[in-house]
């Protein structure tokens, strides 16, 4: 998926591209993500479409439910939404780092490649 430690650095056009499937992958990952839980709330809670759309919005995006929870299985399926959003958003940020930190850490690869060895003789210059 990646260059090669040797390969040269990828051109920008390319690396945008790969930016944007990134970025279309974490969009993926937040709509199943929203999905589950728009479905939990819905089905465990009872609540209506609308509500369920924020209060699922609204965990997943770390600031808590609206609706309070009532039912033993709606406050099960909470609890265990809230760890999954708070891992998804982990998975999220992963892979929209992911291309920058690599692009990043290949261009230090080649520069570090391209150094003369430390030790060893400069030519042109005189010991003194």
């Amino acid at each position: 998926m990646y260059e090669k430690r040797h390969q040269p650095l990828l051109p920008r056009a390319k690396f945008i591209l790969r930016l944007l499937k990134h970025f279309c992958a974490a969009f993926g990952l937040v709509a199943v993500a929203l999905f589950l839980g728009i479905a939990g709330y819905h089905y465990f809670e009872g609540l209506g479409w609308i509500d369920a759309i924020l209060n699922s919005s609204m965990i997943l995006g770390g600031m808590g439910p609206v609706n309070p929870v009532n039912t033993t299985a709606g406050k099960i399926f909470a609890s265990a939404y809230a760890l999954f959003s708070g891992i998804v958003f982990l998975v999220i940020v992963g892979v929209l780092f992911a291309p920058v930190f690599h692009r990043f850490l290949h261009r230090f690869h080649l520069e570090l490649d391209r150094e003369p060895e430390r030790g060893a003789a400069v030519k042109g210059k005189k010991d003194k």
